[in-house]
């Protein structure tokens, strides 16, 4: 399966970007074919810059993005699409609901790649709501598909329907029968989470990937459609009424939400200045569901103020934790670095020059503050100052003089002794002041720490 936390949209390593830039306005750039073609292609550093196990998956993502049509002719395929491999999926030791058939994740080959695929089938035609094919009736099959970044840009030659197509007739389904649902997050990192209440259960099956396509709604832009990164199934024991199809749309969303801000998920774009919402990409598929014997009306409402809003809210809020900690290795427990990381900030970048005129080599001098933050004190003093950062850039808080005075006691405590005129270490616009002020704290109780003036 591929690394942790890879995506089409991610932006290579370090600053790939800002030196794209730089390359492309030096003269005679933009007329190379592959600018104007738009072929120019990042790849994680988990693959390119690292020696690992992945040399053989990046050949392969290499390849398919060059050769992409290629790729696609049946003609050059060495194996014929369909199912290679089949696993029983058992629902936390329970029983399924009465309608359910099947459950299972399929193992693929499409292109030649490796896919897997979340299926679930019917004893009979179910009606479904989805978000990305709306209502559909007479359904038998509902799948969420892993589709491998190898195939990526081999299916964008191709339109959506042609995608799906391939994908039932690889899983043996009829796509008049199947609703279904994309994603580049594995299913090998499926999340499955059921809510009980008496005879109620709820379940929800998960995938999730934030690491390059979080977004913050009503902050970020959009710029173009790709199905799926959050991707939510929502199933229960008994039959749901089109009401409470519906609004269990809302509560879902709703509860995704809450799981990302409560992780500090940060927007991948404007270097995670704010929280994210969701990817921006995300699904939701409903089941309408049958009562079992005995239950003859429909449940009407899954609102918040409900006992159905409540199991959906707390399965789906479960389910994108854990999704999201298999998929991109991420947890409510991040450590700081991996917290400043997230915001575009790491201490290395923040030291302009390899010799520091305290005395001190680059190297040394982050050491020493990267050795701080590794303490509770210093860490917990980061983290505070994260989190005034976020309600102070939206205005819950106006005035920060006190933490200021925070981070200057906090600057003598390290140093040992009164500072006199604190250094400016961080010039950058891109980091906001709550933020750069207690980042500056930390690397001026360093630098004046048993100081060392360097001769001319």
């Amino acid at each position: 399966s591929a690394p942790r936390g890879l995506s089409r949209n991610d932006n290579g390593c370090g600053k790939d970007k800002e030196i794209e830039k730089i390359i492309l306005n030096q003269p005679g750039w933009k007329d190379v074919d592959a600018v104007k073609n738009h072929r120019i292609y990042y790849f994680p550093c988990e693959l390119t810059c690292r020696a690992a196990t992945y040399t053989g998956y990046f050949i392969q993502w290499l390849s398919a993005s060059i050769y992409g049509q290629t790729f696609s002719l049946k003609e050059n395929r060495i194996y014929e699409d369909g199912i290679i491999n089949s696993r029983q999926l058992n629902l936390q030791n329970d029983s399924s609901p009465d309608y359910i058939q099947d459950i299972r994740i399929d193992e693929t080959r499409i292109l030649d790649f490796i896919n897997r695929s979340l299926v679930i089938d019917f004893k009979e035609p179910m009606t479904v709501v989805s978000t990305l094919e709306g209502q559909r009736q007479g359904i038998r099959t509902v799948i969420n598909h892993y589709t491998p970044p190898q195939n990526w840009l081999i299916d964008h030659s191709h339109d959506l329907d042609t995608i799906r197509q391939r994908i039932c007739s690889a899983l043996g389904v009829d796509r008049e029968q199947t609703s279904l649902l994309m994603t580049g997050a594995d299913m090998n990192n499926l999340s499955v989470k059921k809510a009980s209440h008496k005879a109620l259960d709820v379940y929800a099956f998960v995938t999730a990937g934030v690491s390059s396509n979080a977004m913050r709604m009503s902050r970020d832009r959009g710029d173009y459609y790709e199905p799926g990164t959050i991707n939510i199934i929502l199933m229960t024991n008994m039959q749901l009424s089109p009401r409470a199809m519906t609004r269990s749309i809302i509560t879902a969303t709703e509860a995704k939400t809450a799981a990302l801000l409560d992780m500090d998920i940060r927007s991948s774009y404007a270097d995670g200045a704010c929280r994210a919402t969701g990817t921006g990409t995300d699904n939701v598929l409903l089941i309408q569901g049958k009562n079992p014997p005995g239950i003859q009306k429909a449940l009407e409402s899954s609102g918040g103020h409900t006992k159905l809003g409540e199991l959906i809210a707390t399965a789906v809020y479960q389910g994108v934790k854990e999704a999201i900690y298999k998929q991109n290795g991420l947890s409510v427990h991040q450590n700081i670095f991996q917290r400043l990381k997230k915001r575009g900030i790491t201490i290395y970048s923040l030291i302009a020059n390899e010799q520091c005129d305290c005395g001190r080599s680059r190297s040394d001098f982050v050491g020493e503050v990267e050795e701080l933050l590794l303490s509770p004190e210093y860490e917990g003093f980061m983290a505070m100052a994260l989190a005034l950062s976020d309600d102070y850039d939206k205005g819950l808080i106006r005035g920060i003089a006190s933490f200021e005075q925070w981070c200057r006691n906090i600057s003598v405590k390290i140093s040992g002794k009164e500072i006199d005129t604190m250094k400016e270490f961080i010039q950058t616009e891109k980091i906001p002041p709550v933020i750069k002020t207690a980042l500056n704290a930390l690397l001026n109780g360093v630098y004046h720490k048993d100081i060392k003036t360097i001769k001319k």
